[in-house]
């Protein structure tokens, strides 16, 4: 149990992001990031596999700051939008036994109908395993992911949204629960830079894929 003003990750989600990031940038490059984050416990000793409530909001928080100071903010941003791209990936294997992610028929559902499932999927998988607390909404062109507790800006105080991991995550959940379609996600408010809540708008018709180059023509 959470105590009074402690958010936590199950401990599983803390080690999935900490193995996936040790996987992507290298054990020198993790130590580093530790080191800078204050989060030396996990030098010797990752979390353990479990779902009980133990890996610190504010933990994460400093992660993801430290990979900023570490790597500058433009490049720490996109690792971490990039961590969070992979840990989906990784959470779908850990999780799927818990909940059968990859037995629902969600990709031979209509369009609208795959994000509708996905969406409610992903948010009660956060909301049911951890402290943190996502809500939904839409409008005509967008679906909104709306996290009013969030770990991954938490303890943080920035000029921009900074929440990367969560938008690599949901990139990557559009992509897997659609069969391969890009989304535009974009994080419009976050409560590091002084919002209520972390809000994150992805639009609801798929990114054009990128047409190929002009193959050259022969002499």
């Amino acid at each position: 149990m959470a105590e009074a003003g402690q958010f936590f990750y199950p401990n599983r989600m803390g080690r999935i992001i900490l193995r996936t990031m040790e996987g992507m940038l290298g054990r020198a490059d993790l130590e580093t990031i530790l080191r800078v984050g204050n989060l030396t416990e996990y030098l010797d000793r990752l979390p353990p596999g479990d779902l009980e409530l133990g890996f610190p909001f504010e933990h994460l928080g400093r992660l993801q700051a430290a990979v900023e100071e570490v790597h500058g903010a433009a490049a720490g941003r996109e690792l971490n939008r990039r961590v969070g791209q992979l840990c989906l990936n990784n959470g779908l294997r850990e999780f799927n036994p818990l909940l059968g992610i990859a037995d629902l028929p969600v990709r031979m559902m209509p369009l609208s109908l795959k994000l509708h499932v996905g969406f409610d999927m992903f948010a009660m998988v956060f909301n049911r395993f951890s402290d943190q607390r996502v809500t939904l909404s839409e409008d005509h062109q967008h679906y909104y992911w709306i996290i009013e507790r969030c770990p991954v800006c938490w303890g943080r105080h920035t000029d921009a949204a900074c929440c990367h991991l969560a938008v690599g995550i949901l990139q990557e959940g559009l992509f897997w629960a659609t069969g391969g379609k890009r989304f535009l996600v974009v994080e419009t408010e976050c409560v590091a830079k002084g919002d209520e809540a972390c809000r994150i708008a992805i639009g609801k018709r798929p990114m054009a894929a990128p047409e190929p180059p002009p193959e050259e023509e022969e002499a």
